[in-house]
Order: C-alpha cells, then structure tokens, then sequence
C-alpha cells in the first residue's frame, strides 16, 4: 500500500467487510462500509452463524488449492488479528477429529483417498487408535475410527465479528445503507451516488445481478453441555451427511452442517434437528443430557462454482462466493486482494 490517503468505498459489513475495514483503517485511509443491517450486532450476514472451524485438509474434499493455501496463511494471520482487537476472542489451535462409524468405514475411505491426493506432500490425516483418541477427546465414543489433522483449529466467530467492528472505530459505519451497486470508484447506495478513490464490494448474495450468486441454507445448533469436556472441532464422515460439532467456552457445543439448495430463512426443520443431533449424539454420548440454547438458519453466498471469486481491476475489487470456507479463508484472500490495492 502507499503511505497516500485514499477514500475508500466497501459496500458488506460481514466478515470480509470488517477485515477490510481493519486493515484499510490501520494503513491510514479514510474508509466508509455501507450495510443493510440495522446496526453492527444485527445478525444478518453469514459471518454470524457459522461454527467456525478452521480446517483446510478437511476442506479439501470440496475446494481447491486456493482454499487450501488461504485456509493455511489465515491461520497465520489469525493470532496478530484477534491479538490487536479490543474484545477477546476465543480461538484454538489444537487441530480438529475426523470420525467414522465403523459401518460407513468405506465412505469415510473415499473421503481420506480424496485429501491424500488432493493435498500436498506434508499434509495428511494421522490414524488414531482408541487409546489415542481417549487421551485427545474423552468424550468422543470410543467407537468410531479416527482420524487427527493436525495444526486445524476453531474460532468464535460472535465474538470475532462484533471484535471485528470495535477493532475498526475509524472506519465511518453507515448502517441500514442498501448497496444497489458498486463499480469502480462508485457506490450506489439508496438512490444517490458516493464516489470514492477505490471500491471493495464484497456484499454475498446483496450483489445480485451483478454476479450470479445464489444462498445456500445452514441450519446450526448451539447445545449447552455443562461438565462435558470438548477441546477441538469433531467431523463426522457418514454416507449422507457432514455433520461437525464445535465447543465454545465454557460449555457450549455448536453443531451443523445442513446444506440446503433453498434460499428459505424460516426456522430450523424438524428433518435437520433429528438428523444432525442425533448423529451428534452417537459420537459423543454425553450430549444426551445437552440443552438446545439456539438454532439458527442463514444463507451461504456462493457462485456456480462453489468456489471463491476474486476480481480486480483499477478501482474496484470484488470479493464473493466464500459459501462454507467464510472463516477459513477470510484473512488469507483479503491480504491477496490488497496486493491490488494501491
């Protein structure tokens, strides 16, 4: 970046928009985030109600290596990130399970074959052995087989994202501001237009028509376990579902993760809350006694592809379609969009 000051346009206040916001302000520049939200705790953007985990092997089996190189220098960036924010954030590195009933043992297979080839010399699941996976997770049931991929992790993503907003208190926040497009060196923004030296739109689904992105439905659980002790994410691999439990201090375990080719927002479905609780439960048998605190819906931004979408060029940088690698890869592609950036 130049030591110049630029005004600075980002329409999307979710997590690319207040990384953005960050890092932009940090530098120096004179930055304006614009947000159909009613206020920075308004819990629309998919940033929300995600669960979190940072796992770029285990993502493998349906991203490229751009994810994967992302996932890997977001966690770098992680640390100094939350390290200079004003709210703490609760966030780990212990590395995160893959689990298998046995009876889905060949599913689990194909998806293990799928991350070796797929991921680079160095990089793999480590077999655990029902001692071992004692010792890690007491109480994961000891039978299913395992798998540790180590140097994974998890975030907070509540806490990240209202962190996120106070880390950045001289960016100029325009909350219930609706984006009806942005191009290079302008927004428009609720019938009138705002010039500015640079624009990152980064606004998910808000950016239809310009790119064809379309919202995937999640459907997560937030399940209160008091005395149960989790210390890493936990992936089932079963033949139909990727179900992944994430504890959150002190006692609290989310669990996801639906997806739904539906971009309907109505409350959690009776189907999702069997299916994903109770496979939650035959991994880890003292949920039984677990109370459903929270259940949320949202939409995940995501494009034809499934994969991530980066353009630049002079004046503009959009960002879109992160579907479910929200969290994992966020820091890592706003560093390489600001290698664009004057």
């Amino acid at each position: 970046m130049s030591a110049s000051t630029l005004r600075v346009g980002i329409a999307g206040a979710g997590l690319l928009g207040r990384l953005l916001a960050l890092r932009l302000t940090q530098a120096g520049h004179a930055v304006h985030v614009f947000d159909p939200a009613s206020g920075p705790d308004a819990r629309g953007a998919a940033g929300w109600t995600a669960a979190g985990m940072l796992s770029p092997l285990a993502e493998l089996e349906t991203a490229d290596e751009r994810v994967f190189r992302w996932g890997l220098r977001s966690i770098e960036l992680w640390p100094a990130i939350l390290g200079g924010l004003p709210l703490p954030v609760e966030f780990s590195l212990q590395g995160s399970l893959l689990v298998a009933h046995r009876e889905d043992a060949g599913a689990a297979r194909r998806v293990l074959d799928l991350l070796a080839r797929k991921a680079p010399a160095g990089y793999g699941a480590e077999p655990l052995t029902p001692a071992a996976l004692a010792g890690l997770e007491p109480s994961v049931r000891a039978g299913p087989q395992a798998w540790l991929l180590p140097g994974e992790g998890r975030i907070h993503t509540v806490q990240a994202m209202q962190a996120l907003a106070a880390g950045a208190p001289g960016a100029h926040w325009h909350w219930g501001a609706t984006v009806r497009d942005a191009d290079a060196g302008r927004v428009l923004v609720d019938g009138r237009t705002e010039s500015f030296d640079w624009v990152f739109d980064v606004r998910g689904l808000g950016a239809r028509p310009q790119l064809p992105v379309r919202g995937v439905r999640g459907e997560i659980f937030w399940l209160q376990a008091p005395g149960m002790v989790l210390h890493r994410p936990v992936r089932l691999l079963h033949a139909r579902h990727r179900v992944y439990l994430v504890p959150r201090a002190p006692d609290t375990v989310v669990v996801g993760a639906s997806e739904i080719e539906s971009e309907d927002r109505s409350p959690v479905s009776l189907r999702t809350t069997v299916e994903l609780l109770a496979a939650a439960h035959s991994i880890v048998p003292a949920l039984a006694e677990a109370r459903i605190v929270h259940a949320e819906t949202n939409l995940r931004p995501a494009l034809p592809d499934n994969q991530p979408l980066l353009e630049c060029r002079p004046g503009l940088t959009r960002i879109n379609g992160l579907f479910r690698h929200g969290w994992l890869i966020a820091p890592g592609l706003v560093e390489t969009a600001l290698e664009s950036f004057p």
